[in-house]
Order: structure tokens, then C-alpha cells, then sequence
């Protein structure tokens, strides 16, 4: 399985959070699945660290991709094509950073593991 973690998926799995179910946990440390962060949530991370949002994460805005590799995850950059789907995406949801998952989720075929129910108006596969 291929897999594009949410943000707060990202943080609850490096803090060891117990917010991140023992099945999503699963999914994630499963060898043989395919885990992938955005560059999305590289911008959301040190956008809200710099707003004073997301104190706990100064290490991790200033090292993501260290932290990315010392999981193994690989980082998917974003692409011309993302960004047209995402702004193109219908519907009310206004925060970019959900509307690019969905949109490189729906392009590269992936499933997002997250708790956000926003995403399930999409076509999105989400996994929890």
C-alpha cells in the first residue's frame, strides 16, 4: 500500500502521540507499504512554528528531512499538476494544505492516513 501521511499523523507518529491509533501505527511501520510525507506539510510545519502554533515541532521544521529519513519516509514534492488540482478542487474546505493531500493523494494514487472525515467528500481513500 502506498501512503500519504497528514500532517498530524507526522507528529503523532515521531512524538510517539497516543492520539495516533494502534491501526494507523500498523499501517505505518508495515515494511512492506510505501510512506510518504508532502512538501505540504513541510510548509505547514514551520509555517506554524513560525506563527508560534506548533512550539513542539522547532527541531522538526528546522530537520525534516532528516527526521523523514531516520523513518524511512520519503518526501513527495509538489508538483505543477498538484497544484492545479488542488486549486481547482470543488467544495467549501479552504485549508491549502488538506486541498494539496487531497490533490496528491487523488494524483499519485495514494491513500491518506489521517482522522480529518473532510477528506472523505473527495474521493479520497483515507485510512485510520
Amino acid at each position: 500500500m502506498r501512503l500519504l501521511l497528514d500532517t498530524h499523523t507526522l507528529l503523532w507518529w515521531l512524538s510517539e502521540n497516543p492520539s495516533l491509533p494502534a491501526s494507523a501505527r500498523k499501517l505505518i511501520a508495515n515494511k512492506n507499504h510505501y510512506v510518504l510525507v508532502s512538501a505540504a506539510s513541510a510548509w505547514e510545519i514551520a509555517t506554524k512554528v513560525r506563527l508560534g502554533k506548533l512550539p513542539i515541532a522547532l527541531d522538526l521544521a528546522h530537520d525534516f528531512i532528516a527526521y523523514l529519513e531516520r523513518e524511512r519516509f520519503e518526501t513527495l514534492a509538489v508538483s505543477a499538476e498538484h497544484g492545479i488540482r488542488a486549486g481547482l478542487l470543488p467544495g467549501p474546505h479552504k485549508d491549502p494544505f488538506d486541498r494539496m493531500l487531497i490533490a496528491q493523494a487523488l494524483a499519485e494514487n495514494l491513500a491518506i492516513v489521517s482522522n480529518d472525515v473532510e477528506f472523505d467528500g473527495h474521493g479520497v481513500k483515507r485510512v485510520w
